[in-house]
């Protein structure tokens, strides 16, 4: 019985690291996808009417990737990345 429930507990947190991931996808996918429509509409509607508009929408459009980039990689780390040497001190040097 041990056995299957570590088997259990194991496809679970796999399962929450995809969710993770997947969600972390979805947000780049939708903030990105903002920006590319705030630039078009800035560039092929909006500057038709009013250029500053379509220049504060392009500055906006201008800051979204690097918000998308830290969404996208936040957490990224937590399942995948090997222990440092903190965390788990060996012996003395003494």
């Amino acid at each position: 019985m041990r056995r299957t429930r570590r088997t259990r507990r194991t496809r679970r947190t796999r399962r929450t690291g995809r969710t993770r991931r997947t969600r972390r996808h979805r947000a780049y996918f939708a903030i990105m996808g903002a920006c590319v429509l705030l630039i078009l509409l800035a560039w092929n509607v909006v500057r038709l009417w009013s250029t500053p508009a379509a220049v504060v929408m392009s500055v906006v459009a201008a800051l979204l990737p690097p918000v998308a980039a830290f969404v996208a990689n936040q957490g990224a780390l937590d399942d995948s990345a090997p222990p440092s040497g903190d965390e788990h001190p060996g012996p003395s040097p003494d």
